[in-house]
Order: C-alpha cells, then sequence, then structure tokens
C-alpha cells in the first residue's frame, strides 16, 4: 500500500503515469525544434545580454581568487547574493564565458519547464493530468520566465528546488519518509537566495522540526564553506561586507523600475522623504498575520500546505526590498492553483481574474511602448495585480477549497 501512495504522490511517478508513448515521442519532437532554434537564435539574440550571469561568473572567478565579491566599483552590476552563491557557477568557469552562457541558460530553461510541471502537479490533487495547467500558467507568465532566460539569472533553479523541496515534504507527511532531501533543498535555496527563508516560519508552524534542523546545518555550514578561499577570517569579513553592500546599496534602488516589493511601491508612490520603509514593514506584518491566519484555519483541509507554499512563493518579491518583476516566476504554483479552483470563483470574479492574469501576460514594453510600459511600472502595477491573486488564494482558504 505504501509503495501505491508512493507512485502517487510522488513526481516521478506522476511523471511516469502521465506519460505514454505517443507523448513521449511528441516531448522528444518538440525538445528536437527547440534545441534546433536555441542553436539558431542563441549567438545573436540571446549571447550578448545574460549580463546577471555575467556577475556571477565574475563572482565566482574572484572567490578562486580569494578577492572581495563586492565592489562598488561594479557600478549597477554588482553582486547581491551570499557567498555561497558563488559556489553554484564554479564547474563554469571553466569554459569560456560564451560557453557558459549556453549551458547556463540550457539549465535554466529545462528549470522553468520543471517549475511549470511541477507546480502542475502540486496543485493537481491526485486528480487527473490537466495538459492545459502548466501551458496556460507558463502563457500568462511568459514575460517573466523569458526576461529571466535573458538576463541569465538563477530564480528559475531555486523555484524549482522550492517547489520539489514542498512536494517532499508532502511526502513526507503523508507516508512519514526521511526528511533529509527536503531539508537539503530549502537549505540549499535559503543559502543561494535568502528570500527563501520565508519559509522558516511555516516550517516552525508545521512542527516539521527535523527538516528545520538538516536545513539549519545546511546553512551552517553553507556559511563557513567559503573558508576554503578566505580562511576563517577572511569568510568573517566577506559575510559582513555582503551585509554591508545590501545595506548601502539597496534604498536606492527601491524607486528602479523593475523594482516590484511592496517597499518598493511605496518608495514611488510616497516620493522623497515618504517613510516607505516603516510603513512597508507594517504592510508586511500585516501580510504575515494573514498567512498566519491561512495556516491556523487549514484544520479540516487534507492537504494544506500547497495553498501556504504557493502564497509563500508569491509573496517572496513583494516582502524583500529587492523584489524584481522577473522574481514572480515565483508565482507559478500560485497562478497554477488559482486556474485548477477556477470553478469555484463566481462567474463575475472569473471574468476579473481573466482581466488580471490578461493584465500580466501584456505588460510587455515592446507592444505598450517606452512611455505607457514605464508610467505603468512606475504604478507598481504588477505589484497590485499579484496582491490581488493573493487575495483570491485567501478567498480560497477562507471557504476551505485549498
Amino acid at each position: 500500500m505504501s509503495n501505491e501512495l508512493f507512485d502517487n504522490y510522488s513526481l516521478v511517478g506522476y511523471l511516469v503515469k502521465i506519460m505514454n508513448l505517443k507523448k513521449a515521442i511528441l516531448l522528444a519532437a518538440l525538445l528536437l525544434l527547440l534545441s534546433a532554434g536555441l542553436f539558431l537564435l542563441f549567438p545573436g539574440r540571446i549571447l550578448p545580454r545574460m549580463v546577471d550571469f555575467e556577475v556571477n561568473y565574475k563572482a565566482a572567478q574572484r572567490l578562486t581568487w580569494g578577492e572581495t565579491l563586492y565592489r562598488v566599483a561594479d557600478g549597477h552590476y554588482q553582486f547581491k547574493y551570499p557567498p555561497l552563491a558563488a559556489f553554484l557557477y564554479l564547474a563554469l568557469i571553466s569554459f569560456p564565458l560564451p560557453v557558459a552562457k549556453f549551458i547556463w541558460f540550457y539549465l535554466s530553461l529545462l528549470a522553468s519547464a520543471g517549475l511549470l510541471l511541477a507546480s502542475a502537479y502540486l496543485v493537481s490533487k491526485g486528480q487527473k493530468w490537466r495538459w492545459w495547467l502548466p501551458a496556460l500558467t507558463g502563457l500568462i507568465l511568459a514575460r517573466y520566465f523569458l526576461r529571466e532566460l535573458s538576463l541569465g539569472q538563477i530564480n528559475a533553479i531555486v523555484t524549482l528546488a522550492l517547489v520539489v523541496f514542498i512536494l517532499q515534504w508532502e511526502t513526507i507527511m503523508i507516508l512519514n519518509k526521511s526528511h533529509i532531501i527536503a531539508g537539503l533543498l530549502f537549505g540549499l535555496a535559503a543559502a543561494t537566495k535568502p528570500y527563501a527563508l520565508i519559509f522558516f516560519p511555516l516550517i516552525i508552524l508545521r512542527r516539521a522540526w527535523e527538516i528545520f534542523l538538516v536545513s539549519l546545518g545546511f546553512l551552517v555550514g553553507a556559511f563557513f564553506l567559503p573558508t576554503i578561499f578566505y580562511g576563517l577570517r577572511g569568510n568573517w569579513i566577506v559575510h559582513k561586507e555582503w551585509l554591508s553592500h545590501l545595506r548601502q546599496s539597496t534604498p536606492p534602488l527601491l524607486t528602479s523600475q523593475d523594482n516590484v516589493s511592496i517597499y518598493g511601491l511605496l518608495a514611488k508612490w510616497g516620493g522623497p522623504g515618504f517613510p516607505a520603509w516603516t510603513l512597508g514593514t507594517i504592510v508586511v506584518v500585516l501580510i504575515a498575520l494573514l498567512m498566519l491566519w491561512a495556516v491556523l484555519s487549514s484544520s479540516r483541509l487534507s492537504r494544506p500546505l500547497i495553498l501556504e507554499a504557493s502564497a509563500l512563493l508569491l509573496l517572496t518579491p513583494l516582502v524583500s526590498p529587492l523584489g524584481w518583476d522577473y522574481t514572480f516566476i515565483a508565482a507559478t504554483p500560485a497562478v497554477s492553483l488559482i486556474f485548477a479552483k477556477f470553478s469555484f470563483f463566481r462567474p463575475w470574479d472569473r471574468y476579473f481574474l481573466g482581466v488580471v492574469f490578461a493584465a500580466i501576460s501584456l505588460l510587455l514594453y515592446d507592444l505598450l511602448g517606452r512611455k505607457l510600459y514605464s508610467l505603468l511600472m512606475a504604478a507598481c502595477l504588477p505589484t497590485l495585480l499579484f496582491l490581488v491573486i493573493f487575495g483570491h488564494l485567501l478567498w480560497l482558504r477562507y471557504k476551505k477549497l485549498a
């Protein structure tokens, strides 16, 4: 019986179940076509971009040289992640930059596809495979995935790790499996992108102490890992430089066009001298209280983790002061969940959600032009649209539908 349950709840078992020979052949043909297109388009269209990857590639080189990772002289393209993040690129610095870019682009593309499939699986609740769910979610969030790929960012990989972490956590809750993989996945995500720490309160509220201890142990190890190149004293210094760098570089970036955080919204709306930090913190605390209510009101639900994790992932760009628009790929499970529960919303609300999703997908620079696009981004329209989605997740919890 336990093997049958594991087949039903594991991602691998699920994919084996939904794939047949015809679908496998079709998928293989599509991947071959995509590969051919990438080889034709990559040199001229994508290779000159991926500026964020170049920053991380350079950080990995500096790591091996024992040099500081955080330099004001780098201007806008400064490394802003924890020192451990630079370790992820060590395997790539042995390749020339163009080759490393292509490898990273392809890994990010695979991670993006995996994220859409894993999110659809997460919210499907053991129901029949809905082929349109990842396709429709990908269509709505396409501009964010494309922006992620063009910059050479790491959010798709980290978000996929977090979704698989949630899947593993659910397997643990159902089958009482080992917590090690789940803890390691969460620890890796949090050590690379600190916004993943938003899950720590949920882990504590759900009393997942084994996951907590494994991930905490990983984070401690991640803190000391740079001593390989810096020594103990140098490791302490480079972490202090990271925190100092964040404190100094974050405030000017709140009013950046692509900043979609709640702090950025208040800074843009209020202008110079407006207490964006204070009011933003108050709003974040209110959101945290709403999430606490959502967790505490889930007693009659069989799989409460789905909505809670989806909501937390959606909130990461909103509550992080350095939440950039492309980070909204983290909303993939939330958008998939809304579509999976679409029939439960009132008819007028379905039309409203249709307008919201259309606005998310059509907020394109090439479509709207510089003036209108800049105006809508200055008004933080994406922030407002995803707050609407968060409100609908809360409604689903209020109605005990997810």
